[in-house]
């Protein structure tokens, strides 16, 4: 691991966000204030000063950014006003950019050209795809007398696409988290070879903290962040499932009572998805609170992209309902078009990835610690694999 101080890199954050980092002089303010620092995890303190050295194998290693749910408090008590929780969030979206193993991440954090390159090239394919169809078919397929979306779009060949486009999101994501662990993990494995069995026992953490995202609870004394999140995770969690795995139950010309499980369910989730990406935007706007003070392009696209997917999916139902062809058929084309765009453009290089990121960092700090008790018991001695 490298020591070498790089006087670069702090110019080098500040592209991802960063601000005031240079004028921090190491006070320990923001860890005191810090209501999830610990002896061992002493940030932003810690993380401040590896930032100002420019130390970035040590920071790529470190858990301490995704530990983090960013309440704000440190930037709050700040005797230099250095903004602590800024410089916490930049490390954030830096690593997501190193996770990715491309350039096409940084340059989604610090380009705003770069974003809107990709959000119209990602939804122009769905567009090109659905246009071609009409095309091939000799435009037979647009039912004007009634609704008939899957004579417009049939479902197996759309969920084809979801599919084939859900395995390259998923390498691009699992990419990523491998990246992250070998971070992580590389000096721990260096000590010895980490059992299977140190992987199996703490995984419990990755799937209790990815389901609840509980640390954000603890995360200050708003606990209404947490519950927004919460939903967030629930209404998202709900809709993924249902597009991937039953899309051919779910995008259907059949009309269903309101108390049917195709409509309830979807409504649900649509519902929770509006309301926790309008409480996320509201904040951003009103800069009333210290976490929304310098909030990045990053930062307003995912609550956008969700409440737009969210809001012309309703529509394409509600128009289905009120047996409007033409009004559903475009509108279940844009839907579809912001869906990808809002995919490509956040699974595994932007926002959307913290999810995961987050609770895998957990993950990972249980195995470490783990490994280093197993050492101990052992006298240092190195621990072979199952």
């Amino acid at each position: 691991m490298s020591n070498q101080v790089d006087s670069s890199f702090l110019l080098e954050l500040k592209e991802y966000g960063a601000v005031g980092a240079e004028i921090c002089f190491n006070c320990g303010t923001c860890t005191a204030q810090c209501p999830l620092a610990t002896d061992g995890h002493n940030f932003p303190r810690n993380m401040i000063r590896l930032t100002q050295l420019g130390l970035t194998d040590q920071i790529r290693g470190n858990v301490d950014p995704w530990l983090c749910y960013y309440c704000g408090d440190c930037s709050g008590s700040c005797p230099r006003e250095a903004e602590p929780a800024e410089t916490m969030m930049a490390l954030r979206r830096w690593l997501t950019a190193q996770y990715s193993g491309t350039d096409h991440s940084s340059e989604l954090y610090t380009s705003e050209k770069a974003v809107w390159k990709t959000i119209i090239r990602a939804a122009l394919i769905p567009l090109v795809l659905i246009v071609l169809y009409q095309i091939v078919t000799g435009f037979d397929n647009i039912v004007l007398d009634r609704v008939e979306l899957n004579t417009f779009a049939p479902v197996l060949l759309v969920w084809a696409f979801v599919l084939l486009h859900g395995v390259y999101l998923g390498y691009r994501m699992i990419r990523g988290c491998l990246n992250m662990t070998n971070a992580i993990l590389g000096s721990t494995k260096k000590d010895g070879v980490i059992p299977l069995r140190v992987y199996r026992e703490e995984f419990r953490l990755l799937i209790i903290n990815l389901v609840t995202q509980k640390r954000w609870r603890d995360c200050g004394e708003d606990h209404g962040k947490w519950s927004m999140h919460l939903l967030l995770v629930i209404g998202y969690s709900t809709m993924l499932v249902l597009i991937m795995g039953f899309l051919w139950w779910f995008q259907t010309d059949n009309i269903y009572p309101i108390t049917h499980p195709q409509r309830w369910i979807g409504y649900v989730a649509t519902i929770l998805l509006i309301v926790a990406a309008t409480s996320f935007l509201i904040g951003r706007w009103r800069k009333k609170d210290q976490i929304h003070r310098f909030s990045q392009p990053s930062d307003w696209l995912f609550p956008i992209f969700i409440l737009v997917a969210a809001v012309t999916g309703i529509l394409v139902n509600i128009f289905r309902y009120a047996g409007w062809p033409l009004p559903t058929y475009g509108i279940y084309t844009f839907h579809v078009m912001a869906a990808i765009a809002m995919l490509d453009v956040e699974v595994g290089v932007g926002k959307w990835a913290h999810l995961f990121y987050r609770p895998l960092a957990i993950y990972l700090e249980g195995v470490k610690v783990r490994m280093k008790q197993e050492q101990a018991r052992q006298g240092m001695a190195p621990v072979s694999a199952d």
